[in-house]
């Protein structure tokens, strides 16, 4: 009985990361000989075991057999005559194939060492095109990986794409596709996610109201960039910018998926788009089972994003609508949750990138005017019921009208 640590523990050391987690493979051992060391068990398809002391996890060394459609349909062997090597190739990337011992020699018998140096994300081998949820996996390295220079092999995008199909891609869940796009906007680089998916044929199946956005044009005045699909990519990194909450920069990425079913005879204009877009994001998160949390910003974005852009315009009445609409006398984080979004939209454009949103100051102002309504006042003064709500309606305008007369011009 061999313990390796193995994965990703020795390829961020390699790469001096912080490393979050350590794997470790066991070869030569059963899972009872696991257990009467008291391992415990915890792995369904296949032996897991948490280390009785440090709680890490140790998986007995196996090889797979593609038997069935998706991620899901594997055979697994794991018997103590399986070897590290065996174990290794069954790995998606060669930069996640390498083991180390315990006294710190290193296996790399697929050169993740030399992929790692020279920045490539490489297959192992061809057993990678049994299992579709690698392509989102390789995405996500991509994108995690991108500012260290890493992009994905020749080789390897070829694959993807020859993997890409309709009846490999539809099988993985629901709950998997999202938890790979959530890991993937939590980097510095979620628009990479989004590139490689659709480079390889994914993102059409997988996110077809996001493909569906590129090579679609825009009015060139307000969008230099033009294509719609690359306004979106600029949004997203422009959002990762602001702020490492994913519900923002993935209401960043949704915001405009009205614009990809605009009828052909208006384009470059998207007349409507924020509310022909709301059912459509609604549909991606029902589909993918995003968090309702992150739903409900994506909606209210796609929905509203227009009104903060033309905030100076708007009449007191309506900005006290839009900040009902944020539901923001309830949950007040989130009209910084939406100002941000919308400032990404803002400074998403080819060559907007660092210009100011005041917008943002302005309605954290109005939104502090309307604190100082006190309903209690008003209820002394016989207000109740409907009337009260119309009366604190009417104030929290005037304190808002009382901003927008004093806020300075440009």
């Amino acid at each position: 009985m061999e313990t390796y640590l193995v994965g990703g523990a020795v390829r961020d050391k390699a790469l001096d990361l912080d490393i979050k987690d350590s794997d470790w493979v066991v070869v030569g051992a059963t899972p009872q000989a696991m257990i009467d060391q008291g391992y415990q068990a915890v792995g369904k398809d296949f032996p897991v075991f948490l280390h009785p002391k440090t709680k890490e996890e140790y998986a007995l060394a196996r090889i797979e057999r593609k038997m069935g459609i998706g991620y899901t349909g594997f055979d697994c062997y794991f018997q103590p005559d399986v070897t590290l090597e065996q174990d290794l190739e069954r790995r998606d990337l060669t930069i996640n194939a390498m083991a180390e011992s315990a006294d710190g020699e290193l296996f790399d018998p697929y050169n993740g060492m030399q992929d790692l140096a020279q920045r490539k994300l490489r297959h192992v081998s061809t057993a990678f095109a049994e299992d579709p949820l690698r392509i989102l996996r390789v995405a996500r390295f991509a994108a995690r990986f991108h500012h260290l220079g890493f992009s994905v092999a020749e080789e390897t995008q070829t694959l993807m794409q020859t993997m890409s199909t309709e009846e490999e891609l539809l099988a993985i869940s629901p709950e998997r596709i999202w938890r790979e796009t959530e890991k993937a906007l939590s980097t510095a680089n979620p628009d990479i996610y989004i590139q490689v998916l659709r480079d390889c044929g994914a993102l059409k199946i997988l996110f077809p109201e996001i493909g569906a956005l590129f090579g679609v044009p825009q009015t060139e005045t307000h969008h230099p960039e033009i294509d719609t699909g690359i306004h979106t990519l600029m949004v997203l990194q422009q959002a990762s910018r602001l702020t490492d909450s994913i519900d923002i920069r993935f209401a960043a990425l949704v915001h405009d998926l009205g614009k990809g079913i605009t009828p052909a005879s208006l384009l470059p204009k998207h007349h409507d788009h924020e509310n022909t877009g709301k059912p459509l994001v609604k549909a991606l998160c029902q589909r993918l089972k995003v968090p309702k949390k992150a739903q409900q910003l994506a909606e209210v974005v796609c929905e509203n994003h227009l009104l903060s852009h033309r905030l100076f315009e708007l009449r007191p009445a309506t900005i006290h609508k839009l900040l009902k609409k944020l539901d923001a006398f309830r949950n007040p984080e989130r009209v910084d949750a939406f100002l941000m979004a919308c400032e990404a939209d803002s400074r998403g454009r080819l060559g907007f990138e660092e210009r100011p949103y005041p917008q943002a100051d302005y309605l954290h102002a109005c939104f502090a005017a309307c604190h100082s309504v006190d309903a209690r006042q008003l209820q002394q003064q016989g207000f109740e019921g409907k009337a009260l709500g119309e009366a604190i309606e009417r104030e929290r305008s005037r304190a808002i009208g009382e901003v927008k007369e004093n806020w300075p011009t440009t």
